[in-house]
């Protein structure tokens, strides 16, 4: 047996173990697996397969199964981290009781210090394998925060607390490592990350880009609009933009070139499509699970607020695709370019099946996350031989396969997640967080717009050179209290940061989907980046919308929230249209200058200003409209 045939029943072992747990297999036999020692099993299994798959100096997931069937060369030191996270993460799986003892005591001793040390370490290194630096340093840097927190001027100042406290933290405490983040990676995370692991071996990825290109490809820039479509889809199931970025990626950029579209508005269609599904009902990748039980409310109160404002960012970029297919005479393709859309739908109808059963798990039979996500991959698996492609079928070779995919995309949240908890276990004891989001209220005078804005930059800068999970939990610890102090509900204000940070993604200069999109349409990173904040523009205006406008979110009366939407919607459209200069013809730059100025007026809250900004709106078009049907008829 190869050795790489190893590693993949070892990952498919992990992921089994995880199912099993999750779904509480193990109470039909009156077994009780601690939480705390269920968590150690998984972190450790995590950091084993980091160590054997990502060397010191940087690589990719699967470097080590080339064709020749081997590992990659293991050298020492990655040996020593791997013990010494198994001797760190063992100690709690084999003596569980002795870690409730050091609860209980509220300090480590010399050994307990050992052991924190011990397993700390590898967790760093871990993250900045499957990360980079950027993560590890501002873990550190408040870890440093609060060891040193006596020694340091005005808003840093405090108690500051000794080593062995702040390791007691992260071993021992309810926000170290084994804390919420690693609970969400250890229970929710891995199992929707088998699932698109699962949905992509079964075919459905390509099955959503044939019917996205069915639906819009025969209208002006289709290709385009087909990525939107597509990336929103499965960019919701992935739950990471950069690996949608490249998965739907290879298949939408070059089309998009092909019909005429510059290259960097290609890679800048993509990329902002596909950080936008982190925000796209009903999965949301991991945030909306970490958001529902930060926040306390139903996964089903997320899915039904966060609805709107997904629907507001993509309309924006899909009207932006539109407008400059019309700016720059690009025609459609022939029909008998495209798939059909008929045959296209009975090809894989059945992929939907999943997709509603998840919902109904999620949002009617409210089942915790997990248990939603195991039986919706049974689903998957029933559905798969609905196909008429064998290749399709999850016999079990393909199911491991998909096992072993889903495993080497959980790593990377694992080591995330586990990391993140040393952090926010040091702004619990610092303080820092409470301070910060004071400091931040107290530079904007208590004004809430300043709040708004200052919030919103500094979220930005946060989320660059971060991944989705831990961007957001970093804002959540830190910004959005600031929001919530002035009386911003929960869910705006997480909702908020999110939206911010996510923008990070497009963003230059850190922008990790543009990256990976320009290098898929050889364009140039800055033009490309410029080009994604103009398509991305609703993450940054959205937000402020929703915060004003409570019926964006569904908060309100059936007139209200109706109303906020459609005037909402019209806004967007208005503000795509100033954005890409184009109208029904084109427009000078005073036009732009009105048409977006009117969008943002369609956004706010009430009706005086919507009014005008519809009166704006109407004025603009309505002589590009004229002209173009006076042109039709001659």
């Amino acid at each position: 047996m190869q050795r790489t045939k190893i590693l993949v029943w070892f990952t498919s072992l992990i992921a089994v173990y995880h199912f099993i747990v999750v779904a509480q297999l193990p109470t039909w036999f009156r077994l009780f697996i601690p939480h705390n020692v269920h968590l150690a099993v998984s972190i450790l299994s995590a950091l084993i397969l980091i160590f054997l798959l990502l060397p010191a100096s940087g690589g990719k997931h699967g470097e080590d199964t080339e064709a020749s069937g081997r590992f990659r060369h293991v050298p020492w030191y990655d040996w020593v981290l791997m013990g010494c996270g198994i001797i760190g993460a063992g100690y709690v799986i084999v003596d569980h009781e002795a870690i409730l003892d050091y609860g209980e005591f509220g300090y480590l001793d010399a050994k307990g210090i050992v052991l924190a040390v011990l397993l700390a370490v590898p967790v760093l290194e871990g993250v900045r394998r499957t990360t980079g630096w950027a993560l590890p340093i501002i873990i550190m840097f408040f870890v440093g925060l609060t060891l040193f927190q006596q020694h340091l001027p005005g808003l840093l100042y405090g108690r500051g607390y000794p080593p062995e406290r702040m390791l007691y933290a992260a071993y021992v405490g309810d926000a170290g490592i084994f804390g919420l983040p690693l609970g969400i990676a250890a229970n929710i995370a891995i199992v929707f990350l088998t699932f698109g692991a699962l949905m992509e071996a079964a075919g459905a990825s390509r099955w959503f880009m044939d019917m996205a290109l069915a639906l819009t490809g025969w209208s002006r820039g289709g290709p385009a609009k087909a990525a939107v479509v597509a990336s929103a889809m499965f960019g919701s199931i992935s739950g990471s933009p950069s690996g949608n970025s490249a998965t739907t990626g290879v298949f939408t950029i070059p089309m998009m070139k092909q019909i005429g579209y510059t290259p960097a508005f290609a890679a800048a269609v993509e990329a902002v499509a596909s950080t936008g599904g982190i925000i796209l009902p009903p999965v949301m990748g991991a945030i909306a699970f970490i958001m529902a039980e930060w926040i306390e409310v139903s996964y089903a109160s997320i899915v039904i607020a966060a609805a709107a404002p997904a629907g507001l960012y993509f309309l924006i970029v899909f009207v932006s695709v539109h407008l400059q297919a019309h700016k720059d005479g690009i025609k459609p393709l022939p029909r008998s370019e495209l798939p059909e859309f008929w045959p296209s739908f009975t090809r894989g109808w059945y992929y939907l099946i999943p997709m509603g059963a998840l919902v109904y798990f999620l949002v009617f039979a409210a089942y915790p996350p997990g248990t939603a996500g195991i039986y919706t991959c049974g689903f998957v698996l029933a559905v798969s031989f609905l196909s008429k492609d064998r290749a399709n079928w999850l016999t079990p070779t393909r199911i491991m396969g998909a096992l072993d995919e889903g495993v080497r995309r959980w790593i990377t949240i694992a080591a995330i997640t586990a990391s993140v908890g040393i952090m926010i276990g040091a702004l619990e004891l610092s303080g820092v967080g409470i301070k910060f989001s004071r400091f931040i209220v107290d530079i904007a005078g208590g004004d809430l717009t300043t709040t708004l804005i200052l919030v919103g930059i500094v979220s930005l800068i946060v989320g660059m050179g971060l991944d989705a999970t831990p961007a957001y939990i970093t804002l959540a610890t830190l910004m959005a209290p600031a929001l919530i102090r002035l009386g911003v509900p929960d869910m705006a204000a997480h909702l908020f940061v999110i939206y911010w940070g996510l923008a990070s993604f497009y963003t230059p200069p850190t922008c990790i989907a543009v990256f990976v999109t320009s290098s898929i349409a050889n364009s140039k990173i800055w033009p490309t980046g410029w080009e994604a904040m103009r398509l991305g523009i609703a993450a940054f205006l959205i937000p402020f919308a929703f915060v004003y406008n409570p019926g964006l979110l569904m908060n309100g009366t059936v007139v209200d929230i109706v109303l906020s939407i459609v005037t909402a919607a019209i806004g967007a459209t208005m503000l795509a249209s100033g954005i890409r200069g184009y109208a029904f013809s084109l427009l000078n730059p005073v036009q732009r200058v009105l048409m977006f100025g009117g969008g943002l007026l369609m956004i706010a809250p009430g009706w005086q200003m919507p009014l005008i900004g519809i009166a704006i709106g109407i004025a603009l078009v309505t002589p590009g409209l004229l002209r173009q049907r006076a042109a039709a008829a001659g």
